[in-house]
């Protein structure tokens, strides 16, 4: 990766291989990412508004799928946004349904609002 970023890390290894996975927030492009052996595989997309971090866009290189990569992913992202004392709001149909079935964040998710998903509209020009 290029550019200035803070980036607050991870490591874990991933249970199909022995590989370093490493899940990294990249602020200067708002996202999150996990990586394998230094190589970028997936990513979390999300825009701040206020006391928000709306996340609209969640991936994993499809040949990855299956090995809990997304939920690694996405569960950093989640206490990352937790620690810097934001609020979550699960636009990506992916984190929506992670947050249903992860209740230790009910206590800091908002529900998807109009204003929510225009936020991301003006933060992804």
């Amino acid at each position: 990766m290029s550019g200035d970023t803070d980036h607050d890390t991870d490591h874990d290894t991933d249970h199909d291989t022995d590989h370093d996975t490493v899940v990294t927030h990249d602020t200067g492009h708002h996202r999150y990412e996990i990586l394998i052996d230094g190589t970028v595989v997936g990513r979390a997309e999300y825009v701040d508004d206020h006391e928000q971090r709306i996340f609209h866009h969640t991936e994993v290189d499809p040949e990855l799928s299956g090995r809990g990569l997304a939920s690694t992913l996405v569960r950093f992202a989640l206490d990352d946004t937790r620690a810097a004392g934001k609020r979550i709001v699960p636009v990506c149909p992916y984190v929506r349904r992670w947050v249903s079935t992860h209740q230790g964040y009910a206590d800091i998710l908002d529900p998807v609002t109009p204003d929510a998903v225009a936020a991301v509209r003006r933060g992804s020009r």
